[in-house]
């Protein structure tokens, strides 16, 4: 399998048609606006995981209110594209069993890994607990329940607007770390989005002149609402991952905030769309395998941690801020690249042959 298909049993882009010449649709080649929007996304997670341990730390407002904007919106835009690639998953044999291998045993296999891994760092007792994920596996768990629930979405009238309002009565739930259900519910939406939104209206985003026009102000006045925001609205919010009583707040409360958080979500989400390359670049090919940075970034993450290496004086400058981005870009770009897609091939998309049917 070439590294370009890494990807393809999690996000399996469905072939675009264009009118053939009596009418028809006639088939094209890979879509790379796809690849790009995985590749754009995953460096904003990868920047977003190494800023983490600076932005929570007071000082550095700067950089915590780009934390915020990052998270306000990369999220629902990884979501809301996993829901589109899952618009043809009807729970076909082929399609659960690469439901199992692309998604579900990954998930097995990262989990204990990042596991076992945390608890070598920290010099304690590795307990594997495999209904409760590890960082950044919660996407591969949440991802394997949404997409099992895809022909349900289907064959709903108000598919988005059932999964809105289930998405905001977790709020009243006592959620819990296992299974990944607080983001499961919330971050519901953007993948019953991605997986119902008329097409054509979809592709329409690529590259649309009025959205890219207004994006720049846009961005410049949510950059400037996240400063604000620095001192008076914790990060956890924009995790999406606890209830009311888990951010120790009302319930009338929480349901006013998550709506103000996924509805600049989704206005940032479609204006990043609109800004992301269309045409294919020599960057098409690493988002097109963008899971390897996905899944081995934390290893690197937490050793910077564990080493120190936020305590010096060097992080705390904005030089330093701007050396760390590019480099955790760097890192992101780098794991993406065919030898490292290679080499971790057998646990991104481990063979099953002895476990399923031909």
């Amino acid at each position: 399998m070439p590294p370009s298909d890494l990807w393809e049993p999690v996000l399996a882009d469905p072939p675009l048609a264009r009118p053939g010449p009596d009418g028809p649709a006639a088939p094209r080649g890979r879509e790379p606006f796809f690849d790009h929007v995985k590749l754009l996304a995953t460096v904003l997670v990868v920047c977003g995981h190494f800023w983490e341990p600076l932005a929570r730390v007071p000082g550095h407002r700067v950089l915590h209110a780009a934390y915020l904007l990052v998270y306000a919106f990369h999220m629902p835009v990884f979501v809301f594209v996993s829901g589109w690639f899952s618009r043809s998953f009807t729970a076909r044999p082929d399609q659960l069993g690469r439901l199992l291998s692309g998604v579900l045993v990954p998930y097995l296999l990262w989990t204990t890994l990042l596991g076992a891994y945390t608890a070598w760092l920290d010099g304690g007792r590795f307990a594997l607990d495999l209904l409760t994920p590890v960082w950044v596996t919660w996407f591969l768990l949440s991802l394997f329940l949404w997409r099992l629930s895809a022909p349900l979405w289907h064959r709903l009238r108000a598919p988005l607007t059932t999964a809105v309002a289930v998405s905001l009565l977790a709020g009243a739930l006592p959620l819990t770390p296992q299974l990944s259900i607080g983001r499961t519910l919330q971050l519901l939406p953007f993948f019953v989005a991605g997986l119902t939104l008329d097409r054509d209206r979809v592709l329409a985003l690529r590259g649309n002149r009025r959205l890219r026009a207004a994006a720049p102000p846009v961005f410049a006045a949510a950059a400037l609402l996240a400063y604000w925001l620095v001192p008076r609205l914790d990060a956890a919010w924009f995790y999406r991952s606890a209830g009311a009583a888990g951010l120790h707040a009302g319930l009338p409360r929480w349901l006013a905030l998550s709506l103000a958080v996924n509805l600049a979500g989704a206005v940032l989400g479609v204006l990043f769309l609109a800004l992301v390359p269309v045409r294919a670049g020599w960057y098409s090919g690493l988002g097109a395998a963008s899971t390897a940075a996905f899944l081995v970034h934390p290893f690197v993450q937490l050793a910077l941690v564990r080493a120190g290496g936020y305590r010096g004086s060097l992080l705390t400058s904005a030089a330093g801020q701007a050396a760390l981005t590019l480099a955790a870009a760097a890192l992101a770009l780098l794991l993406c690249t065919p030898p490292v897609t290679r080499l971790l091939r057998p646990l991104l998309t481990p063979r099953l042959r002895l476990l399923l049917r031909d």
